[in-house]
């Protein structure tokens, strides 16, 4: 998962210079960034599958093979085609990686503990989108081939320490088609949907915070240093969060992840000091954040108790993160462009609060 997100992360400050060698416009610039989360939105099932049918040890060679071959291809190449289908095979790769991470680690450790590893896992998942962009800057600085070739040894190193992993010893034999049967179990509904609510928080707060502090007077460097300030509070939170799911369960922190959510997304269109705001986005931030750890938890004590097939449900939660995000990302600027950007602010604040609303209902009925 560190891997992953330093490869998903590494290509920002590298925009400028694909763009310059390979004559790409902003429209192919955007496929370019797209290729990633399109790589990771297209194979979450198929690999969640494969997952429950081979295991965790297989499917960490394939994930590291996929990224290690594809980042030495990007690092190597100029042709605008060449690149953005690197970086959707890199994204095959990332999928392969969150659902050995999530799936491994939910089958392998007991589940009065999987909390806490879950948040040491998302922290790590931070560290990386933290340092993806510092290892960007230094290919630009030394150059792309031989930075993404170490990378890519890297990468494969990786895949050689695959028997620390536990391993399924029963494979089960599950297709495609058992995905709605098992997205409606009880629980797995749930934690989906909270999975997809973290998504659409993050999208939200990524399109329109910055041009919300834009506004307000904030610099590009003071932007990047709130929500850099959120995700190294989100690293340091997570592992707390998931001890906390293991000792009062995963409703009780998703509730306050939401409740802090919601007070985000109710005040920042409405407050104007940018360093009041600022402070804000690094509460919403660091609250969507942290709600994938009790999501997860979740889904795993859920997926236990009907004895659902790991690969499969984070398979699911893969593709409901990214398209939650996703969407969020595209159609909040274009509701804020036609209305105000006080319309999807709220809006979200109002899913925030429903949520809650819902979790603590069923909290008291159990």
């Amino acid at each position: 998962m560190l891997a992953d997100t330093i490869f998903y992360t590494a290509l920002t400050p590298l925009v400028p210079h694909y763009s310059a060698v390979s004559g790409l416009g902003s429209g192919g610039v955007g496929l370019l960034v797209a290729g990633y989360p399109a790589g990771t939105m297209i194979a979450a099932l198929p690999v969640g599958v494969v997952f429950d049918r081979v295991g965790a040890r297989r499917t960490l060679v394939v994930a590291m093979v996929l990224m290690s071959v594809s980042t030495l291809v990007f690092g190597w190449s100029h042709a605008a085609a060449v690149l953005i289908a690197a970086r959707v095979v890199q994204g095959v790769g990332g999928a392969c990686a969150w659902t050995v991470g999530l799936a491994g680690l939910a089958g392998g450790v007991p589940a009065q503990r999987r909390g806490r590893y879950l948040g040491i896992a998302f922290s790590a998942a931070v560290a990386g989108a933290l340092l993806g962009p510092a290892f960007g800057a230094v290919a630009a600085r030394l150059g792309t081939g031989p930075v993404f070739s170490a990378a890519a040894v890297v990468a494969a190193v990786v895949a050689s320490f695959r028997g620390l992993l536990p391993d399924h010893t029963e494979p089960q034999a599950m297709s495609l088609r058992d995905v709605a049967s098992v997205a409606r179990r009880p629980g797995i509904s749930r934690g989906l949907w909270l999975t997809s609510l973290a998504g659409v928080g993050l999208g939200v707060l990524g399109v329109l915070a910055p041009l919300r502090l834009h506004d307000l007077g904030a610099s590009s460097g003071v932007i990047a240093a709130g929500f850099v300030a959120g995700g190294l509070l989100e690293a340091a939170l997570s592992p707390i969060i998931g001890r906390v799911s293991d000792r009062h369960g995963p409703s009780h922190t998703v509730v306050w992840s939401l409740l802090a959510g919601l007070l985000t997304f109710a005040l920042v269109p409405l407050v104007t000091p940018y360093g009041v705001t600022l402070v804000f986005v690094a509460l919403g931030s660091t609250a969507f954040g942290t709600l994938f750890v009790p999501a997860s938890a979740l889904v795993s004590d859920v997926t236990d108790a009907l004895d659902a097939p790991l690969g499969l449900v984070f398979g699911l939660t893969n593709l409901m993160w990214a398209v939650g995000q996703g969407s969020a990302s595209a159609v909040s600027g274009y509701i804020a462009d036609a209305t105000s950007d006080r319309v999807p602010f709220f809006a979200a604040a109002g899913l925030c609060l429903v949520s809650a609303l819902l979790v603590t209902r069923d909290k008291e009925a159990r």
